[in-house]
C-alpha cells in the first residue's frame, strides 16, 4: 500500500512538473487558440430502378452462375466520402514551429443507388413487386450502415481531434493533417463502410431465395424455369 501511494505521488508530481514545463508557445497554442472541431455529416440519396437487363446478366455480375442462387434483382451503390480541412494556425519564429487547431469536416454518403430487377419480371406484376421489396431491404441495410458509420467515425474523429493542437515545422501543419486524413482516416472510413457487407449477406440467404420461389403462386420460380429451358 505504501509503495502504491509513493508511486501515485510520483505520478502526480510528474504530471504537475510536465504542466509547468510548457513553453510559452505551447501555452499560447493550447490556451488561446480555438478548440479543435470535427464535424461529420451524411445525406441519403434516393434510388433509380432499371428493368432492362435479364436476370442472367445480373447473376453474372454477382458471380453466382451455379444454377442455385440466381440473382433476380440487384442493388448497386458504394460508400463515398470526402474531407474539408482547415483551422487557425499560430507561428513561433523562435522555434520554427507552428500549431494548428484542426477543423475537419467529413462528408459521408452512398453513391446514387441503382436497383435492378430482371426484365423477365414486368412492372406491376406480383413477381416484380416481391423482387423490388427484397431489393429495398438491401437499400435499407445500406442506409442503416451509413448511420452506423457516421456514429463510429464521429466518435473516433472527436477523440483524435478534440484535444490538443497539432504541432509541426512552420509551413507543414496543414500538409501533415492532410496526410493523416488520406493515409489513416480514409482507410478507416472505407473499412467501416465495408462492414455493411455482413448485413447485406444476411438478406441473401437460401431461405430467402426459397421463399421468393414460392411467392406469387410460384410465378417467380416458373419464369426462371422457363428461361433455363
Amino acid at each position: 500500500m505504501k509503495l502504491w501511494m509513493a508511486c501515485a505521488l510520483l505520478l502526480a508530481a510528474g504530471s504537475a512538473q510536465a504542466a509547468q514545463q510548457r513553453t510559452p508557445f505551447q501555452i499560447r497554442c493550447e490556451d488561446t487558440i480555438s478548440k479543435t472541431v470535427s464535424v461529420l455529416s451524411s445525406q441519403q440519396n434516393g434510388f433509380t430502378i432499371n428493368n432492362q437487363l435479364p436476370y442472367r446478366a445480373l447473376t453474372a455480375r454477382t458471380g453466382s452462375m451455379d444454377n442455385r442462387m440466381q440473382t433476380l434483382g440487384l442493388t448497386v451503390t458504394k460508400g463515398i466520402y470526402r474531407a474539408t480541412l482547415g483551422g487557425p494556425i499560430l507561428q513561433d519564429p523562435a522555434s520554427g514551429y507552428e500549431c494548428v487547431a484542426p477543423r475537419v469536416t467529413i462528408q459521408l454518403n452512398y453513391s446514387p443507388v441503382l436497383i435492378y430487377v430482371g426484365n423477365e419480371f414486368a412492372p406491376g406484376t406480383c413477381a416484380y413487386k416481391e423482387i423490388l421489396t427484397h431489393e429495398q431491404r438491401h437499400l435499407k441495410a445500406y442506409m442503416d450502415n451509413l448511420a452506423r458509420v457516421e456514429k463510429v467515425v464521429t466518435a473516433a474523429l472527436n477523440k483524435r481531434f478534440a484535444g490538443q493542437p497539432m504541432y509541426a515545422p512552420s509551413g507543414t501543419a496543414m500538409s501533415a493533417l492532410e496526410h493523416e486524413i488520406n493515409g489513416t482516416w480514409f482507410p478507416f472510413i472505407q473499412a467501416e463502410f465495408d462492414k455493411g457487407k455482413i448485413e447485406q449477406a444476411k438478406i441473401d440467404t437460401p431461405q430467402e431465395y426459397a421463399r421468393l420461389a414460392q411467392t406469387c403462386n410460384g410465378e417467380i420460380a416458373a419464369i426462371v424455369n422457363r428461361r433455363r429451358k
